[in-house]
């Protein structure tokens, strides 16, 4: 019992310390009222591993705190990335629907925090648009194909993890 917590742990510390690099490595990308953030593409990972759910939060905790983001950001951001990342995992079963909440949490929670946080002067509903496109394209097709990649290798990457 034990080894599979210390599994648990390695993996959502691995998962965060790559959310992290992705992040800040392609901070020009991620951040701002249209943005792809590559390192969205691994919210498919709670699909493999409950641990991606606390991987992901830390991950873009740090990851925003790294790129320059204000208080407003790194919480509001953070708590959608948590809050999806768990309805991914809910959505396991539906392999392609676990790219969805992400997509969603983002779409509904970044326009708010560019608004009011940043004071882009842009209308909400735009923003919505814009982020939730950029979504689309970190979480459906980037995400989609890794998660694909990953499945096929699913028993020996992910076999022991705490379910």
């Amino acid at each position: 019992m034990r080894n599979k917590h210390v599994l648990y742990t390695v993996q959502a510390a691995a998962i965060a310390a790559i959310y992290v690099v992705l992040t800040v490595v392609f901070a020009p990308f991620g951040f701002g009222e249209v943005q792809v953030r590559i390192s969205e593409a691994l919210t498919v990972l709670p699909y493999f591993t409950p641990a991606a759910i606390p991987g992901l939060f830390v991950g873009c905790l740090i990851g925003n705190l790294f790129g320059g983001a204000i208080p407003l950001d790194i919480v509001c951001g953070s708590l959608a990335t948590l809050a999806a990342a768990g309805c991914s995992y809910l959505l396991r079963k539906k392999k392609y629907l676990v790219p969805l909440p992400p997509v969603i949490f983002n779409a509904l929670v970044v326009p708010f925090v560019l608004y009011y946080g940043y004071g882009v002067n842009l209308p909400i509903p735009v923003m919505m648009l814009t982020v939730g496109v950029g979504e689309v394209l970190s979480c459906y097709v980037i995400g989609l194909v890794l998660l694909m990649a990953l499945d096929r290798y699913k028993g020996v990457i992910f076999k022991n993890a705490v379910a």
